[in-house]
């Protein structure tokens, strides 16, 4: 009698290799080919809450920063390329980034300025 259980074992391994490789790549394939429609939306809240949090006038360079990814987001977007929708995806996860620096940086500055009114 031949013992064929190491070779089917070993078969069995590589075919989950093999699965598990090719889902891995379909799912890559589909996160490049995809609109960032989250990422999206996320950079337009965060800039809104900026905005609203006094980033204008208290961090407007970093506003105008966030502001200025998010368009270009948008631009990569409107292309409907794959290529460009990873390009849409890294600009607005950066205009969210920037947009919540300038939230951060407006609490800080009205807090600094309302601490320096207390007597």
């Amino acid at each position: 009698m031949v013992d064929v259980s190491g070779v089917t074992s070993r078969f069995s391994r590589r075919v989950i290799e093999l699965l598990c490789t090719v889902l891995l790549a379909c799912a890559a394939v589909g996160c490049a080919t995809s609109p960032p429609v989250q990422e999206m939306s996320d950079a337009r809240q965060a800039i809104a809450a900026a905005r609203e949090a006094g980033a204008a006038s208290l961090a407007s360079a970093q506003l105008a920063e966030a502001e200025q990814l998010l368009d270009t987001a948008e631009t990569y977007l409107a292309t409907g390329s794959s290529g460009s929708y990873w390009q849409a995806h890294k600009a607005a996860i950066s205009a969210k980034e920037v947009a919540f620096a300038a939230l951060l940086a407006s609490r800080n500055a009205y807090a600094a300025g309302s601490a320096g009114t207390q007597p």
